[in-house]
């Protein structure tokens, strides 16, 4: 029998914050990125926080920057801040995302995670998931192990082909399968499997999420709610009072 598919998001659906985020902070730290990197993130940070943007405004300016800073770097600089981003937030996973994990991998199925961050620091972070596959951007070397600051591969484009890329691959079954994301860019991989589950979603992603009759996760703190048809409230078109 082919075996089943879980597909997961990472930042924002296992990891509580952002990979990219704390990726180009560290390094802005180490000296390998610019001072100016971490003032430029903070400011973009804050705006997001302000809701001066959407979250997917946020995320595009964090890849600008990174691109940016990248150029010229050293890979073995990258992947050893990685892996000290990756071991301090080890443990800042959601429950609801650890919790379902454990129960797939026990039902053997596969379960992969797909990000947008880069796979330096995701495949350092997956060295505590341990999930069966993980993809990141890439981006290019010059074959001396230094950075030219193109990207040559970006899933966060396209997840859903990507992972139809993968079953066929791999001669997975989409039969009973899983996909968790929390903002737009995961709809494509979310309308493959049987159950979809839109996680803290942006307002993007919830309105598809009603639309299509998926389930919607929400946790807070140490609890945990499945909104069902609970309205949600935008204070912006519908005051509370």
């Amino acid at each position: 029998m082919k075996k089943k598919l879980a597909v997961f998001d990472v930042d924002g659906t296992i990891f509580r914050k952002n990979l990219h985020f704390e990726l180009i902070d560290e390094l802005s730290w180490r000296g390998v990125f610019s001072k100016n990197a971490r003032k430029t993130l903070v400011r973009v940070y804050a705006n997001w926080l302000e809701h001066r943007g959407t979250y997917e405004e946020y995320r595009k300016k964090i890849v600008s920057i990174y691109e940016k800073e990248l150029k010229g770097c050293r890979q073995k600089d990258i992947v050893d801040a990685s892996k000290k981003v990756a071991d301090f937030n080890k443990d800042r996973v959601y429950i609801f995302a650890r919790d379902l994990i454990r129960k797939l991998r026990k039902k053997k199925y596969i379960v992969v995670a797909i990000s947008g961050s880069p796979i330096e620091i995701v495949k350092e972070f997956n060295k505590f998931l341990k999930l069966d596959e993980v993809f990141g951007s890439v981006y290019e070397t010059n074959g001396r192990g230094v950075y030219t600051g193109k990207i040559v591969f970006e899933p966060v484009k396209h997840k859903g082909h990507l992972v139809g890329q993968y079953i066929s691959e791999k001669n997975l079954t989409l039969e009973r399968s899983y996909g968790i994301g929390d903002t737009e860019s995961d709809v494509s991989f979310l309308k493959m499997v049987d159950y979809p589950i839109a996680f803290n979603p942006n307002l993007n992603l919830e309105r598809v999420a009603r639309r299509k009759d998926w389930k919607i996760i929400v946790e807070k703190k140490d609890v945990i709610y499945d909104i069902g048809n609970f309205k949600i409230i935008n204070p912006a078109l519908n005051p509370v009072i």
